[in-house]
């Protein structure tokens, strides 16, 4: 059973959650080693959007209060919201496909692909902008869809890409790089700390150049993956149901993967990895909506990125002047989660 049973709830809920999420993000904006009050934040914010600005007086507010939202807090607060979009994206699609609830992200290499471009990155010390992203991300976003594309070829036969033999080419891969990082971090102990922070997680450096870099990405990636969603409903009745209505299930697999590939990709390259995201959101949003992608894709995205701006959030403010690394948050709200999760629906978590 789901915690919402009717159909015309869903609409209503999902204009509230949008609403939650706006809302987190004003308050998001307050926080932080600068005590900025909420009305204030509201109105610098607002100040910016077209046709209301000219509703909207600043007088009163300090220039260094619009800078330190504008600047700083802003473009790191829209920038999680993104990340957690993707990664919560990517996993309700790989889950989806893949009819497995373990899938997430960083099942077919992307996370670690990511970190060993931004490893690469860092030890031959590439400098250098395109498109708003540093030599880092852009490495970084390279080795995800590298190693992705290794992953999928291993796992081909034929025409065809085996569910369990695609998961286990991933995993396989996903050590072996692990260990090549190692390696490379014992070969180059100067870079370490800077490898193993990146590894964490975090949007400390965010700008409005890196939302603007990834932005497409999300977007378009989020739209194809809601246009999948009949197909994925399709797919869960089984294969053999799915061809014999006329659903190409190799082809929507290949655009799932593909997609959600990319977009997972997008959001590690300018936060390094911030994991449980793609496997915990989906699992929760499945709970209160149920299976039915039409309406748990959209819930799914919008709770990913509630999700990461409330865990940057924490990041930011738990332990001042000390900033916990965004990764770890999510892992201490993720895994006890998941741990519930597994204990609760050992049989079928997909049912709603």
């Amino acid at each position: 059973m789901t915690l919402i049973g009717k159909r015309k709830n869903y609409k209503v809920l999902f204009l509230i959650s949008m609403i939650l999420l706006l809302l987190i993000i004003f308050f998001a904006s307050t926080l932080g080693a600068t005590k900025i009050p909420f009305m204030e934040t509201i109105k610098v914010i607002l100040n910016k959007i077209p046709w209301i600005n000219k509703y909207i007086s600043l007088q009163g507010i300090k220039k260094s209060h619009m800078i330190i939202i504008l600047n700083i807090r802003l473009p790191r607060i829209i920038l999680s919201a993104l990340v957690g979009t993707a990664l919560a994206g990517a996993g309700v699609v790989f889950q989806g496909i893949f009819k497995n609830p373990m899938a997430d992200p960083y099942v077919l290499g992307v996370s670690s692909g990511a970190a060993l471009g931004a490893t690469l990155a860092m030890i031959l010390n590439f400098t250098g902008i395109l498109l708003g992203l540093g030599a880092l991300n852009i490495m970084a976003f390279g080795g995800a869809i590298a190693v992705t594309l290794i992953v999928y070829n291993i796992s081909r036969v034929g025409n065809r890409t085996p569910v369990v033999t695609l998961l286990l080419a991933g995993l396989a891969l996903n050590f072996f790089i692990s260990a090549l990082i190692s390696l490379l971090m014992t070969l180059n102990r100067n870079e370490v700390e800077k490898i193993v922070f990146w590894t964490m997680g975090s949007v400390s450096a965010a700008s409005w150049k890196h939302v603007i870099a990834i932005l497409p990405f999300v977007i378009i990636g989020s739209f194809i993956i809601y246009v999948l969603s009949r197909d994925l409903n399709i797919v869960l009745m089984g294969e053999e149901t799915a061809k014999n209505l006329e659903i190409e299930v190799e082809k929507v697999k290949k655009i799932a993967l593909i997609v959600g590939s990319i977009v997972a990709a997008s959001a590690v390259s300018v936060s390094g990895i911030v994991g449980f995201v793609g496997l915990i959101v989906p699992h929760m949003i499945r709970l209160i909506v149920g299976p039915n992608h039409k309406v748990l894709i959209p819930f799914t995205l919008v709770a990913g990125g509630m999700f990461v701006v409330i865990a940057d959030t924490l990041s930011r403010i738990l332990i001042p002047p000390i900033e916990i690394p965004l990764g770890v948050i999510t892992s201490l709200f993720g895994a006890p989660y998941f741990i519930y999760l597994l204990c609760k629906n050992k049989t079928d978590i997909f049912k709603g």
